[in-house]
């Protein structure tokens, strides 16, 4: 359903013809580690997540799934290669 509380206008899975139903009947304000996000939208001067209605949980076990300004680290480690197939590459 469309949500009537904070993010007016927007499809929000947790509105039902009651209100809202999630934990505390309204959407909570983005973390400080969201800003610069792609999924950050204002709505009455301040800013939410677009995809979770408490962002703050995302970022509890570490970084967000949904941040669009967080990359993934490499760990530096190449994969192994078979020596058979190189050894075949190699005679091309």
């Amino acid at each position: 359903m469309v949500c009537s509380t904070v993010r007016e206008g927007m499809n929000c899975p947790f509105m039902t013809a009651k209100g809202c139903n999630y934990n505390g009947g309204i959407c909570h304000e983005i973390d400080e580690k969201c800003k610069g996000c792609n999924r950050s939208t204002e709505f009455s001067s301040r800013w939410y997540c677009t995809v979770s209605p408490d962002p703050s949980l995302k970022w509890k076990n570490g970084d967000c799934n949904f941040a669009s300004h967080v990359s993934a680290a490499s760990n530096g480690k190449k994969a192994k290669l078979n020596p058979l197939k190189a050894s075949k590459r190699s005679n091309r």
